[in-house]
């Protein structure tokens, strides 16, 4: 926690039949990671991408991907995403029970891979307590999963800082992600209170400059962030 803030651009949001135009456009302009959205239409309910445009994008960028399965059977699908190059893997905690939850950190880390959990906007985020101090990264959800380009959730500021105090309740530090409504003003907000990877869509492929879009993200997230360490520091 607390490192600079990246960008992690949802390819949900860009030019499907440029795909490989996009992600250019957004390494060049300093993203973080290639965020994937993989969803299956039962879990959520859109049908989105699979390992295919994994294996594909591992082919076109030098950046991380982040791939975030949305998907109601993680465990058995993890193989494949992780044999196409996913150099990150999120899992949701909703479809497991605590043992299939730490049975599917272990694949993905054991693969060589970052392991992240997400919880949805109305999963409290001790359901990630199980796993927490085994993971690279959380991802909270700012709004429902499913479909890109809706408005951000109020309050989810509340819970990244709440999955900074239970790790550092724990004495680990997983990156803090962010997905849902992500833009200038509310990737502010997050970041003030901890989080360290901000996906956004539309806000940067819907843009008519994305790579101006994502600067002024960055750069929204990380005055907010720096303000916050500097009020800590002074109440400390």
């Amino acid at each position: 926690m607390f490192e600079p803030v990246k960008i992690a651009p949802s390819i949900l949001s860009a030019d499907f039949a440029n795909l490989g135009r996009d992600v250019a456009l957004v390494e060049e302009a300093g993203a973080g990671f290639v965020h994937v959205d993989v969803m299956d239409g039962h879990f959520v309910p859109n049908l989105t991408m699979g390992v295919p445009v994994v294996r594909s994008l591992k082919r076109v960028t030098s950046l991380p991907l982040d791939v975030h399965l949305m998907i109601a059977n993680p465990l058995e699908q993890l193989p494949w995403y992780l044999d196409a190059g996913a150099d990150s893997v999120t899992v949701h905690v909703e479809p497991l029970d605590a043992e299939e939850l730490s049975r599917a950190v272990e694949a993905i880390r054991s693969a060589g891979a970052k392991a992240a959990a997400s919880v949805k906007p109305d999963t409290p985020v001790e359901a990630l307590l199980p796993v927490l101090a085994d993971l690279d990264m959380v991802l909270v959800m700012s709004v429902e999963p499913g479909f890109s380009g809706q408005g951000y959730i109020e309050g989810s500021e509340g819970k990244v800082a709440r999955v900074v105090q239970l790790a550092r309740s724990l004495g680990v530090n997983p990156l803090v992600e962010v997905d849902g409504g992500i833009g200038p003003a509310t990737a502010a907000r997050v970041a003030a209170e901890g989080a360290d990877v901000l996906v956004c869509g539309s806000a940067v492929f819907a843009a008519g400059d994305p790579a101006a879009a994502l600067a002024a993200v960055r750069d929204e997230a990380e005055s907010a962030r720096l303000a916050s360490l500097e009020a800590a520091s002074k109440g400390a």
